[in-house]
């Protein structure tokens, strides 16, 4: 499954696709634990940028793409900690998808992204 993006065709037939959800340039380092062959990993990253359907990330060693994972960083608002999809990851960046986000913490990020 990917991360829901839009897409168009320039005026030469070039499909363009963007984001579903804005994202801000948004670096703080991050930690994130999930399950693998033995037991609960937990790995450090940093965030690229942040947007209210998820988080762009450099994070040091291997998540596969559909691992559930959650994440710990810090907004002006205080600490979050999320639960998210891993949508794409290569050696030089991640991405994840959250899920269940909250009202508040909705509005936290929407308050940083500068989309409410």
């Amino acid at each position: 499954m990917q991360v829901p993006t839009h897409s168009i065709r320039d005026s030469q037939g070039v499909r363009l696709r963007f984001r579903q959800h804005p994202r801000a340039f948004f670096s703080v380092p991050i930690l994130l634990r999930h399950l693998s062959g033995g037991g609960v990993r937990t790995t450090r990253g940093i965030s690229l940028d942040l947007g209210v359907g998820g988080l762009g990330a450099m994070v040091h060693g291997e998540v596969q793409v559909g691992d559930t994972v959650s994440i710990d960083f810090e907004l002006s608002q205080g600490a979050l900690t999320t639960v998210a999809i891993v949508r794409h990851a290569s050696n030089t960046r991640s991405g994840f998808e959250f899920v269940g986000l909250t009202v508040a913490e909705l509005g936290w990020i929407s308050m940083f992204v500068g989309t409410t």
